[in-house]
């Protein structure tokens, strides 16, 4: 039976750099899959992009494929990947630039639009389309003005048209982080729209992979028990066509890969695992079958799945206002006691300036008692050291601003012991709320484009 073998080499932007270079040059793989999109990334993307209109994709990922093209194009393998952002084309020529410099003839790059609906918000509210918060059930429309970015979450479909029509490098935006694994095993194997258990199949090999080494040992709960975290093994997928599959890392990696491991991944991010929702297929997690397969090798099997839905999602972001936030250190006995005083100097010489914060927009944290886990350890009673952290938000720059002046007195006029005071005050910055909504699949659909050019 054909087997592929699809490796992914980032798991966000901001990932380990060098990791999609050592996934590429550690033994054998035929697509290389790289995640690099947040839903908040798409915002700072946008950012870019306004600034300079030839940004607004991943960087990283240029340097990547500089670092390895020839090798690329020599071996065949191909690298999927949504660091397109929201400017694919400029991401592609970037690349195009490498190929012309590095003298790499005949290469096919393929561009998967349609995501972007940002200049079309306005247009759908008025056709009718609510695109209701998910979390809150309130319209988008009263934000329309503050909305940065929206973009829907598109399936596997278009990654596929690209590897037909020849693509080396297929650059998309915000497509489905399992789209990158699902599309390879569509194309090779031929795999109908309708197959609902092999496409299951591939959304859930897609899920294990998206977050890189999170499967191969990375943030695992026994972490004490995984060998050369250091030197950790991005995963790879061995797929074969009956939607079975095996998950692995290369040799002479670190890591590990075990039921245990990957059952963690499974866990990432999970709803209703009965009806884990995609563009692509609903995905029945409660089905999956694990089986250790020898040393870092996991069979997957008996994977059912069933028809997608009408809608796609949308992530969108707006401006909500400003924030900022600093930290002191307080040592010395009675850190906890000396750190809350500090805090209530401050919102009490806020108060004296006529400047005040809505209770849930204010923070105050001691890391080191119970910041992370409040209640779920017992606080130790009298730390040596504590980390005091305030925060603040609010639609007001100056406000925010202001507060940002209170943090430095603490030094001098505020109790003993108060360090760690540095980087100058603290500056405000946008806060960019997540609006998550739906939006009727045909909308989407019929706007989707795929280019593939030759250099």
């Amino acid at each position: 039976m054909k087997t592929i073998r699809i490796g992914n080499g980032q798991g966000f932007w901001g990932d380990n750099v060098d990791a999609p270079v050592r996934l590429l040059r550690g033994g054998e793989v035929d697509y290389i899959g790289m995640d690099y999109l947040a839903e908040v990334t798409l915002s700072i993307m946008m950012r870019q992009k306004l600034k300079d209109p030839n940004k607004g994709y991943a960087t990283d990922f240029v340097d990547f494929i500089g670092q390895v093209l020839p090798e690329l194009k020599e071996r065949g393998v191909k690298v999927l990947s949504n660091a397109g952002g929201l400017n694919p084309h400029a991401c592609r020529e970037k690349i195009f630039e490498l190929a012309r410099e590095q003298g790499v003839e005949n290469l096919k790059v393929g561009v998967v639009e349609g995501d972007d609906l940002t200049d079309r918000l306005t247009e759908l509210v008025e056709a009718g389309h609510e695109m209701r918060n998910m979390d809150t059930d309130e319209p988008l429309a009263p934000l329309l003005e503050k909305v940065s970015s929206a973009n829907a979450y598109i399936g596997a479909a278009p990654v596929v048209e690209a590897l037909a029509q020849g693509a080396d490098i297929v650059l998309c935006g915000r497509v489905t982080d399992t789209a990158l694994a699902l599309a390879p095993m569509i194309h090779e194997f031929g795999w109908s729209a309708d197959d609902w258990d092999r496409l299951s199949a591939g959304t859930i090999a897609g899920h294990i992979l998206e977050c890189g080494p999170q499967c191969t040992g990375g943030n695992f709960t026994r972490w004490w028990e995984v060998p050369d975290l250091w030197n950790v093994g991005y995963p790879i997928v061995e797929a074969k066509e009956d939607g079975t599959f095996t998950v692995t890392k290369h040799e002479g990696t670190g890591g590990l890969v075990t039921v245990d491991t990957v059952s963690e991944q499974l866990l990432y991010e999970m709803g209703n695992p009965e009806e884990y929702l995609t563009p692509d297929v609903t995905a029945d997690f409660s089905s999956i079958q694990l089986e250790q397969d020898g040393p870092d090798r996991v069979h997957v099997s008996g994977i059912r799945g069933s028809k997608n839905t009408p809608f796609l999602k949308v992530s969108a972001s707006y401006l909500a206002g400003f924030k900022s936030s600093g930290t002191l250190t307080v040592t010395g006995p009675r850190a906890v006691d000396k750190a809350r005083l500090c805090a209530e100097i401050v919102w009490k010489r806020l108060e004296r300036a006529g400047v005040t914060f809505e209770p849930e927009h204010r923070e105050e944290e001691l890391v080191g008692v119970d910041a992370c886990l409040p209640g779920v350890f017992p606080a130790p009673s009298d730390p040596p050291e504590v980390v005091l952290r305030l925060g603040v938000r609010d639609r007001d720059y100056d406000k925010v601003m202001r507060f940002g002046k209170e943090l430095a007195p603490l030094v001098t006029a505020g109790p003993p012991g108060v360090t760690g005071f540095a980087g100058g005050r603290p500056k405000p910055q946008r806060v960019v709320a997540y609006w998550p909504a739906l939006l009727a699949r045909e909308e989407v659909e019929a706007h989707i484009s795929v280019s593939v050019e030759e250099v």
